[in-house]
């Protein structure tokens, strides 16, 4: 069992580079660590005065910045859980997180806050904003505390000083964050990441992705999900690294343009970004004639190879050790390209259930089509015969591995088994040398181009319930989402519906069902499937029969 705790490296981090900017939103004046710790101890005293007890939950809700970092620092070196929820939910789903996780207080973005403000969140006893932190809204006994906090925290820390920086003593085994993998009450799950998870997730990266105090990094994932907190602001962190936070879901042309201002020295990124860069910088060059005639040449391709290796670093800022890619499966055509010409590039492999890394190795050691070898926290093994040849489940046990879901056993024993292995649902191999390949998905989870989760059951309640649909599958084709609908062939003949007149109401039922679903949701494409969908004995759809490996 890991020894480290988190909110020791915390503590440890804030000490020992006090006067270093750590968080700071993109082209915006940031955060020292010292003014870091500052908010924290004063949140310590608030959430103390407002009876919140270690093991509490607070709803942590809005779009990535630094503010909605340090509460998240707040909360979890005060011993009380953290709940992040993705802003871009439904109003109802984020109810019903909010409702489902027994959060006491909340954290939001004024203007989510304003879609749910009348909403029946009956465990909330305050709500402060995560624009300004100011109170909007509360009962009378928090009015009055967080009226006289300021007031309070000058008198308790006249001269804050870094021996003043001691926080939490919480056990690992306790439960830090509850991360949310959908957002229906019938569909999500709570994973309980306890604080031993993220420090084994935080040794680990110390340990093996290099980084010193100062270093600049930029952050564009998600921090409510677990890829993102814990690789582009956590582990950072806890190095004296300096975060630039870009606040809304920035596109890859304001991802590039941050990496060519602040140079960082570590990259996360999802597939998306980079497969972008591929297929409109590079695949256009390469597959032109001319090019791939020169490309054919024995020592003229080096040279091509080298300039196209030296412009695609340089997009990325220039001064990175390594571009890190995980949340889901990289192109392989991409794949090969970038390592044939040298870039310093590796994939990863996680779930949210293990906080999140499974796997990883550096740019330089990792093997093509690999995602990296298991990390030392964890015992990982193919569920086979022959776990080098034979294709089985990857399953797992060790200090990365969640509690549970919460408030869900059932579904807890379905993925834990009594001997404590976890099955993770992911098909793959392990060669001799430890290298884990990842061959298939067995799980119903989606898992998108931008690396947030997606459960095509939410999108497809939605799409069943339209008219003139029998049932639907949603699958992932070409890094979209494809709707296959099997008509409902009686209605359409009771009202006299043609085959051409189907297309069209199709086409404003995909606009309608989008507009009831996040946008990463988003259904690209509705395509007819003319007869219905081959079912189990159970009756439910065998996804495999048709989706592409």
């Amino acid at each position: 069992m890991i020894k480290e705790r988190i909110i020791g490296y915390i503590e440890q981090s804030i000490r020992q580079n006090w006067d270093i900017e750590a968080l700071s939103n993109y082209r915006e004046k940031g955060y020292t660590y010292k003014e870091i710790a500052a908010m924290i101890l004063k949140y310590h005293l608030f959430f103390k005065d407002a009876g919140i007890a270690e093991g509490d939950k607070i709803a942590l809700i809005g779009r990535n910045s630094a503010n909605w970092c340090s509460v998240y620092l707040s909360v979890l070196t005060y011993g009380a859980v953290v709940v992040p929820i993705l802003p871009d939910f439904k109003p109802d789903d984020l109810v019903n997180l909010v409702n489902h996780s027994d959060s006491k207080l909340m954290f939001a973005d004024e203007k989510i806050f304003e879609t749910i403000r009348n909403s029946k969140i009956p465990a909330i006893e305050g709500v402060i904003s995560l624009d300004d932190f100011s109170l909007l809204d509360s009962n009378a006994q928090i009015k009055e505390i967080y009226a006289q906090l300021n007031e309070r925290f000058t008198r308790t820390w006249p001269e804050l000083k870094p021996d003043h920086i001691r926080f939490s003593g919480i056990d690992n085994e306790k439960l830090a964050v509850i991360s949310y993998t959908g957002g229906t009450t019938g569909f999500s799950k709570g994973v309980m990441i306890p604080h031993r998870s993220l420090a084994a997730n935080i040794k680990f990266a110390q340990e093996h992705m290099p980084l010193k105090p100062g270093d600049p990094l930029v952050s564009f994932l998600p921090l409510a999900h677990t890829y993102g907190c814990a690789f582009e602001f956590l582990f950072p962190f806890t190095f004296g690294c300096h975060i630039t936070i870009l606040s809304k879901t920035p596109s890859p042309q304001i991802i590039l343009q941050a990496f060519g201002e602040i140079k960082p020295r570590l990259i996360l990124s999802v597939p998306l970004v980079i497969e972008k860069i591929f297929k409109k910088q590079i695949l256009p060059v390469i597959r032109k004639p001319q090019m791939k005639a020169l490309l054919a040449i024995p020592g003229l391709n080096k040279i091509i190879h080298k300039k196209i290796k030296a412009k695609l670093t340089d997009s990325f800022g220039g001064r990175f050790h390594e571009v890190v890619i995980g949340g889901a499966a990289l192109n392989p055509e991409a794949e090969r390209f970038f390592r044939k010409i040298g870039f310093r590039f590796t994939v990863g492999y996680g779930m949210t259930e293990c906080g999140p890394l499974i796997s990883y190795s550096s740019w330089d050691t990792t093997k093509l089509g690999a995602s990296g070898k298991a990390v030392d926290t964890l015992e990982v093994t193919i569920d086979s015969s022959n776990p080098e040849k034979e294709i089985g489940e990857i399953i797992l046990r060790g200090d990365n591995v969640m509690l549970g879901y919460y408030k869900n056993e059932k579904a807890t024993k379905e993925i834990i088994d009594e001997k404590g292995w976890m099955h993770t649902g992911d098909l793959g191999v392990i060669d001799r040398e430890g290298n884990i390949y990842i061959k298939g998905r067995s799980k119903v989870m989606i898992l998108g181009p931008s690396g947030k989760n997606i459960f095509p059951e939410e999108i497809e309640a939605v799409i069943n319930n339209m008219d003139y649909i029998a049932e639907s599958l949603v699958i992932l084709e070409d890094n979209k989402l494809i709707g296959l609908i099997f008509p409902d062939y009686e209605m359409m003949k009771k009202d006299n519906i043609s085959d051409e007149q189907l297309v069209q109401i199709l086409e404003k039922t995909r606009k309608t069902v989008n507009e009831r679903i996040p946008e990463y949701m988003a259904v690209t494409k509705f395509r007819i499937h003319p007869e219905e969908f081959a079912k189990t004995p159970k009756r439910s759809i065998r996804r495999f029969l048709y989706t592409k490996d």
